[in-house]
């Protein structure tokens, strides 16, 4: 396969999610809005757990890191989207499309990994109790958090670098607002086999393997909880993994759903609001989820929100 710079590509256009005019200035004041609460309410985990010594344990900086994630994974695509409808410009640079792609995979691949690794930190807290602080020590939750930013960084390389051995003839619009991985490889012209079997089995490996052991975590933790025999233990066990599932469920299952409708439906613009779910609204609730089922970061909480207005 030879590279497809012989096409002097410069641009693309990013189609949005709506081309109607009357629509924008609502798009626009929707995601500044949902960008605003995504950045504050993940800022405000960070801050908290930083600032209370209580929340120095490997559950509170696992979820330090994914908070750190979802900035970025949502600051990947919305600030060029918010500028393309400010400027009404639908222009995106073809260096800054591969970038968009690079940091857009870096960020969604780490969460996945970031949110089997607190699957993992649950089962060994509740069906490990005892040796819990030997098993999870400070030593094996950095050597897990970096595996992980390793290895989606890796992936992320090499969807990118492979994004720009692609010929580009004619088509260079792109039905969505931001440059999407599956989206690109659509719009190529050349030989895109190796491209779309590096994707999937990714895909397969890096989607379905920690989604496995996170299956596998909960099985373990379900069964331990059912062993337990006073009806106060069970709901102390489970509401120390109640919020970390429900991001699990909101993530995997938005996931899922682009992928369902866009296999579906032939609309591309279904598609990229259904995009929207995964890559905006997850990151933006997240916070909240974490923050309104959690006695202990509700409390520190209230301790910056406290100093804050004093």
């Amino acid at each position: 396969m030879e590279p497809g710079n012989d096409t002097q590509i410069s641009e693309f256009l990013l189609l949005g999610i709506s081309e109607d005019p009357e629509l924008q200035p609502l798009l626009f004041g929707l995601f500044l809005s949902m960008y605003l609460i995504t950045v504050f309410g993940n800022l405000l985990i960070i801050l908290a757990i930083s600032s209370d010594s209580h929340l120095h344990t490997p559950m509170y900086f696992f979820l330090n890191n994914l908070s750190f994630a979802d900035i970025c994974f949502t600051s990947t695509t919305v600030p060029k989207m918010l500028w393309n409808i400010q400027t009404q410009s639908k222009i995106i640079t073809y260096a800054g499309c591969v970038t968009q792609i690079y940091f857009l995979i870096l960020f969604a691949v780490s969460d996945i990994f970031l949110l089997s690794v607190m699957a993992y930190d649950r089962f060994v807290a509740i069906c490990h109790p005892l040796h819990y602080t030997v098993i999870m020590n400070l030593r094996l939750c950095g050597l897990l958090v970096l595996m992980s930013w390793i290895m989606s960084i890796l992936n992320s390389l090499l969807h990118s670098l492979m994004v720009l051995w692609l010929s580009f003839c004619t088509h260079f619009q792109i039905p969505h607002f931001f440059c999407e991985l599956n989206q690109m490889i659509q719009l190529a012209c050349s030989d895109t086999f190796l491209n779309n079997l590096v994707m999937y089995f990714a895909a397969v490996l890096l989607c379905g393997g920690p989604f496995a052991g996170i299956l596998y975590s909960y099985s373990k933790i379900v069964s331990s909880i059912h062993r337990i025999s006073s009806a106060q233990g069970k709901y102390k066990a489970f509401s120390t993994c109640a919020s970390h599932l429900s991001v699990v469920s909101l993530f995997y299952c938005t996931m899922l759903g682009v992928y369902l409708s866009s296999a579906a439906t032939q609309s591309s613009h279904s598609s990229a609001v259904v995009s929207m779910m995964y890559t905006v609204v997850t990151p933006m609730l997240n916070p909240f989820i974490y923050s309104l089922r959690n006695k202990d970061l509700k409390r520190a909480l209230k301790k910056i929100i406290r100093v804050r207005v004093m």
